[in-house]
């Protein structure tokens, strides 16, 4: 079922504490943890504490937790003192999303380059 922790996704796993992460923040709905593939000076995902597989299912089913992680997005930024930073979220393994447990890239630190990909 949606929202429930599932055995074997990564993400539940760190949320659990059952693997380490850098975390950076964390609330009592979101953790968002340094990405150990950095693509950028500053490159931390946020993800919500319930299981969503992707950005769309997070908005139509739990569309308040959707509105936390953005809003988590902005405070990693202002923490790492970013005036620019890009959010990405990866739908589908055809757009590069690689763990299918919902999860906003937070990128800065340098210039990024439009289109992206």
């Amino acid at each position: 079922m949606t929202g429930e922790a599932q055995e074997d996704c990564l993400f539940c796993k760190i949320v659990a504490g059952h693997i380490p992460a850098t975390v950076v923040r964390e609330t009592d709905t979101t953790v968002a943890f340094r990405d150990i593939n950095p693509q950028a000076p500053t490159h931390v995902l946020v993800i919500p504490k319930a299981h969503y597989p992707d950005a769309a299912s997070l908005a139509t089913g739990a569309p308040d937790l959707a509105a936390d992680v953005l809003r988590e997005t902005k405070a990693v930024a202002d923490e790492d003192k970013l005036d620019s930073y890009r959010v990405v979220f990866n739908t589908g393994g055809g757009a590069g999303q690689t763990v299918f447990h919902a999860h906003a890239h937070v990128l800065g630190g340098r210039g990024l380059e439009w289109p992206p990909g």
